[in-house]
């Protein structure tokens, strides 16, 4: 009995690493799988890195620009391709303030271009953009009168003779083309100037001199004895017309009320600048 049990406690010694070989072969074939993952996601993470990378070198290749967003008192700094046009800077100052593009009147020595680059029109680090908006509803509100005062005032034109021969006009016009009056550049449109526009005559005969206040959204009417500071939204319409004999020169008028008795007329404007006055002082938005 004890030579068959101890050949059947063999049989079973035999017997039992023939069983856990299986289970061997299955452990080294799960290691060399978790291995063949790792690898793989190493390689994954690898691939991924390289990509990343590759972007990165994308957007430090672009030339960047750092401006001051100033809007309704309010300072925003931004970093800005310089090969960005004005209306993706639009699209940016958004994102920024959440004022839509279309209620935004964005100025840099003038009204921003939106077709224009900030390369074009010499936006260089540290320069401040001025932009004044404000919601739909205040924008339909201030411009449905403008509307009305426009159509009423063309119509008028209409009907009268040229401003330059009515006689209250005249008596300015007469008086000639002042000695330090702005030169002029027929035949062409230009941004507002970094200066003061002086050297004109207002209906009284003095002179006087018209200072764009961007950022506060006023136009200054100085004269000899003072400055009168006008917000932009306030003034209705602007109204202008070249000067007979000196085509090159135009008479303009700022309705700061509702009727023409409002009218602060201003002659001697140099031609170049009358489209970036009223684009100034009008915005864009008057066309809602």
């Amino acid at each position: 009995m004890a030579t068959q049990d101890g050949e059947e406690v063999i049989m079973e010694t035999e017997a039992k690493p023939q069983e856990a070989e299986p289970l061997c072969e299955g452990a080294e074939k799960g290691d060399t799988e978790t291995t063949s993952h790792t690898d793989a996601g190493n390689a994954s993470t690898q691939e991924s890195s390289i990509s990343n990378g590759d972007d990165a070198d994308d957007d430090d290749q672009r030339e960047m620009v750092d401006v001051k967003i100033i809007w309704n008192k309010k300072k925003y700094d931004l970093k800005i391709p310089l090969d960005d046009t004005g209306a993706k800077l639009k699209e940016s100052i958004h994102s920024l303030t959440g004022l839509p593009p279309a209620m935004q009147k964005v100025m840099y020595k003038g009204l921003v271009p939106e077709d224009k680059t900030l390369r074009e029109i010499k936006v260089t680090n540290g320069a401040k953009i001025m932009v004044v908006g404000s919601t739909m509803n205040d924008v339909l509100a201030v411009n449905t009168p403008k509307e009305v005062i426009q159509q009423e005032v063309k119509a008028e034109e209409n009907k009268k003779e040229p401003l330059c021969r009515q006689k209250q006009h005249r008596k300015v016009l007469d008086k000639g083309k002042p000695e330090d009056i702005m030169p002029s550049v027929k035949g062409t449109k230009e941004r507002l100037p970094t200066v003061p526009l002086s050297g004109m005559f207002n209906k009284s005969g003095g002179k006087v001199r018209l200072t764009f206040k961007l950022e506060q959204d006023q136009l200054w009417l100085g004269t000899k004895e003072r400055t009168e500071k006008v917000p932009m939204g306030s003034i209705k319409n602007v109204l202008s017309e070249p000067i007979e004999g000196h085509e090159d020169y135009h008479m303009m008028a700022f309705q700061l009320g509702p009727t023409e008795a409002s009218q602060y007329w201003v002659y001697w404007v140099p031609v170049q600048f009358v489209d970036a006055i009223k684009d100034t002082v009008l915005g864009k938005w008057q066309y809602f």
